[in-house]
């Protein structure tokens, strides 16, 4: 059974789905089952320049990709930042693009929650909120 807001990718071709609604099937792509991932974090891989940080700002918050920015390059670069609330009934997405900052702006805070960024090499990895 899956489970809303999980993130699927299929080992073949690289399609990456997130679950909106959770169901009894299984998630299958190019013939095969879809692998469950699950995000890195620094508590499970050590200090890492990929774990989503909250800054505070004066107005809002913004989550930045590690704490010196990610690299936004050609050939490596965060592809999405998602903010999701503790309920999981507030989700927040922006894509990103090499040459951008990989940041995501927040001008309202959805509460305790946690952020998502998926880098093209590296995978997904996860930051919460304080």
């Amino acid at each position: 059974m899956t489970e809303r807001l999980e993130m699927y990718r299929c080992e073949i071709c690289g399609n990456l789905v997130q679950v909106i609604l959770s169901g009894e099937g299984e998630l299958v792509c190019c013939g095969q089952p879809m692998k469950l991932m699950k995000p890195n974090s620094a508590d499970n891989v050590g200090l890492e320049k990929h774990v989503p940080v909250y800054v505070h700002k004066e107005i809002g918050c913004e989550i930045q990709v590690g704490s010196t920015l990610h690299p936004m390059n050609d050939d490596h670069y965060i592809m999405f930042i998602e903010s999701i609330s503790e309920d999981k009934n507030r989700v927040k997405l922006q894509y990103l693009h090499p040459g951008e900052e990989a940041k995501m702006i927040l001008e309202e805070k959805l509460g305790k929650e946690k952020a998502l960024e998926y880098c093209n090499l590296h995978g997904l990895w996860e930051g919460e909120s304080d």
